[in-house]
């Protein structure tokens, strides 16, 4: 039995988040929204992580207390809380990115002790491949008398690019190989070769820049690869590649738990205001002697737990060492859908005023929908999830 009783130490962090993001996180959204690249970083960002150093404080475990169970969950459910209170700021601020979670699931001791302080940003999507991994055409070729990786090709939409003080390409050994020969690089910021090229302007998480890089005969050493150079024959392929795709059972239930945290904040906010009108929440009443109001707060509060518990369970199950590939997907695919539709609702529900950009509220709305979007888009979970349950390859289900 899967117990998510949620510990005494994370209910403690959970204090702590909440004030910080109502005494500090919240004040600044507004700002950081309105004036995305207007710095090269977050002016707060030490406060930031300072407040959150107190956040990790407050989870350990006193003086006769046994140690919380349940450190992955516990991660998610602080996660949710960060994106309640600013998903762009949360990631802009962040000492660790999406390429962190790479280095961590496939890295050397080695290479961990040499990587794991640095901010790491993910490069995977290009001009002609985004949720397609097998059409990467970014190549890294061994030169034989420098022992060196050169990588070419050019990777967008790279959240934390700017940022980043390392970033994690994935590129290809060869192309006629197809997903067998991706392997993933970690190329360190101001190696020759390496240029930032774009900074977009977004519809949300403003706060966190999304870059475009162009990598041009940039030579890596050879231990910069993450796992094994070798390519194995399409029957047994997919070891290579399946290692580097792990990444996204650590990253798509936190990218879940930003869903919901968003949403969240939605629509205790929209609660809060339809109360401040004298509208009242009954639970212990059918659905027929309820307004139309009433149940649509409640069926979003049904969809945020639904898409919550499913996101709980693939973290769970990443703490007991199971693969959660299908889990991971069920709760990104849920929580990504849900959010997006919640946000909507809250908006409407408000009416002018949920559009107006004197409340934060159309704010969740932008924010939210880039969670349906990276790290796999909802439409790719769902085909990750039926190609599992009916035992299909990627060839018969695409």
């Amino acid at each position: 039995m899967i117990d998510f009783e949620i510990s005494p130490q994370v209910k403690r962090g959970l204090k702590a988040a909440r004030e910080v993001n109502v005494n500090l996180i919240r004040k600044l959204s507004g700002y950081y929204d309105e004036y995305e690249h207007e710095h090269d970083d977050i002016k707060e960002a030490d406060e930031i992580n300072k407040a959150s150093l107190k956040i990790m404080a407050a989870m350990a475990p006193k003086p006769g207390e046994e140690a919380a169970k349940g450190a992955a969950v516990g991660g998610i459910i602080i996660a949710e809380e960060r994106a309640w209170g600013d998903p762009g700021l949360s990631l802009g601020a962040s000492t660790s990115g999406l390429g962190n979670a790479a280095i961590g699931a496939v890295a050397t001791d080695e290479q961990k002790k040499r990587f794991g302080s640095k901010y790491a940003s993910m490069a995977i999507t290009e001009p002609g491949a985004g949720s397609d991994t097998a059409a990467i055409t970014t190549t890294a070729k061994l030169d034989p008398d420098t022992n060196e990786w050169i990588i070419n090709g050019e990777k967008i939409f790279i959240t934390g690019g700017a940022r980043s003080q390392l970033v994690v390409i994935w590129a290809t050994l060869d192309k006629s190989m197809g997903r067998a020969a991706i392997k993933s690089f970690v190329v360190e910021k101001g190696t020759p070769g390496m240029t930032l090229s774009k900074l977009e302007n977004k519809l949300g998480i403003r706060a966190s820049d999304t870059a475009s890089i162009v990598f041009e005969d940039c030579r890596i050493p050879y231990e910069n690869i993450l796992g094994s150079p070798e390519i194995k024959p399409k029957k047994t392929t997919a070891s290579g590649f399946k290692g580097v795709m792990k990444t996204f059972d650590v990253t798509r239930p936190a990218v879940a738990a930003q869903a919901i945290g968003v949403a969240q904040a939605a629509l205790d906010f929209t609660k809060e205001k339809l109360e401040e009108e004298g509208f009242q929440f009954p639970y212990d009443r059918g659905q027929h002697s309820l307004t139309a109001t009433q149940r649509d707060i409640m069926d979003m509060e049904v969809n945020l737990e639904a898409a919550r518990l499913l996101t709980w369970r693939a973290a769970s199950m990443l703490e007991t060492g199971q693969r959660n590939s299908l889990e991971a997907s069920f709760g990104k695919a849920k929580a990504g859908r849900a959010a997006t539709l919640v946000c909507q609702k809250c908006v409407a529900l408000l009416g002018p005023l949920g559009y107006s950009r004197e409340w934060l509220l159309e704010k969740f709305m932008r924010d939210c929908k880039i969670t349906d979007i990276f790290e796999g888009t909802g439409q790719i979970q769902m085909l990750i999830i039926a190609r599992n349950i009916l035992g299909f390859s990627r060839e018969m289900l695409k």
